[in-house]
């Protein structure tokens, strides 16, 4: 059974691994009931907080959670979902506007099978919305039982700290989490994200503590690189070719090869040492299949000595993103047509 956290300052307690669901429908495991006994498997190990994203397979994620969720378990969960990518060719199905949060919230209700989400988050900063429209919004929401909390997803700390000022002059809904990456091999936020959650009170919900399947074991020096559907849409953080990725190879390597000597799989390596940092109150585990599952419980029990996460510290100095097109967003401040003044 996983263990309990405090989830920031809100009373609530989850556990210490949330179960992600951006693998179940047709980008990852289209098997509907399959999914349901892998989420069903996880909620009777402990788990109580399920995440999903109303852009996750346009949608069909969320209607697989409804499916695990009916019958009685929905009360037992702290459900969170996510708003922000676009959900169709109109240009006004996406974003952090009032007018797309409104009709948003409305579709993942109906997608849930709820009359309630218990977390709400923004999936990304939208640097073309004021925040205070957004905040705006989402406290009308919690008004209107609609919404229980909200947060952010892959905020840059400045509009995280911006949108906390924010709420506390216009005395509306704070966001009381923020869901960053967060891995062995993408540690940037150490350096001030995390520092700043705690200075604030926030939940931190960390995404793809394996880096993408990197830190699952099957990235070996020597062996063919293994491919999946990630692989496949987001080249840039898998092609071999590039230095950053190579890097990334040789660390996992490393990684796996001190695993083996603490006597752990990698996976368990990379789970309890994410777990490990003060800042962070659940890790989001994605799973496709019931293995994968299974490979990922019980990590929350494992304590590393200090001998072995100085060992890590060497292999990824600390506040070290390896390659940073894993950071999940790109500053628009440094695009070219940001730096220079027009003709």
């Amino acid at each position: 059974m996983t263990d309990q956290r405090s989830f920031g300052r809100t009373g609530l307690s989850v556990s210490s691994l949330t179960l992600g669901t951006m693998m179940f429908g047709r980008w990852g495991n289209p098997d509907h009931d399959d999914a349901v006994r892998i989420i069903h498997a996880a909620l009777d190990a402990g788990i109580n907080v399920i995440d999903t994203a109303d852009v996750y397979a346009a949608g069909e994620s969320e209607q697989i959670v409804a499916k695990a969720l009916a019958g009685g378990r929905r009360d037992d969960v702290v459900l969170a979902t996510k708003f922000h990518g676009s959900m169709g060719d109109d240009p006004n199905r996406r974003g952090n506007s009032r007018r797309w949060i409104f009709r948003a919230v409305e579709e993942s209700l109906r997608r849930l099978q709820t009359d309630w989400i218990d977390l709400y988050q923004v999936h990304r900063y939208d640097p073309g919305t004021d925040v205070e429209e957004t905040l705006g919004a989402l406290d009308d929401l919690v008004r209107a039982g609609k919404i229980r909390y909200a947060g952010s997803s892959t905020w840059p700390l400045q509009r995280v700290v911006e949108a906390q000022w924010s709420a506390r002059r216009d005395h509306r809904t704070r966001f009381v989490s923020e869901q960053p990456p967060y891995s062995i091999l993408v540690r940037r936020i150490e350096g001030d994200l995390l520092p700043a959650a705690l200075d604030y009170g926030l939940a931190v919900l960390p995404w793809s503590p394996l880096a993408g399947g990197w830190l699952s074991g099957r990235w070996r020096l020597g062996q063919e690189a293994p491919s999946s559907p990630r692989s496949a849409r987001v080249p840039d953080r898998y092609n071999l070719e590039l230095p950053a990725n190579r890097r990334k190879l040789e660390a996992a390597d490393a990684l796996a090869r001190l695993a083996e000597e603490a006597g752990l799989t990698l996976i368990q390596l990379a789970l309890a040492w994410a777990l490990r940092h003060p800042a962070v109150t659940s890790l989001i585990i994605g799973p496709r299949t019931m293995e994968q599952l299974q490979s990922q419980l019980g990590a929350d029990a494992i304590v590393l000595s200090d001998d072995v996460l100085d060992r890590i510290d060497e292999i990824v100095p600390p506040g070290t993103t390896v390659n940073p097109a894993d950071d999940g967003w790109t500053n628009p401040a440094l695009a070219p047509a940001a730096r220079r003044r027009g003709a």
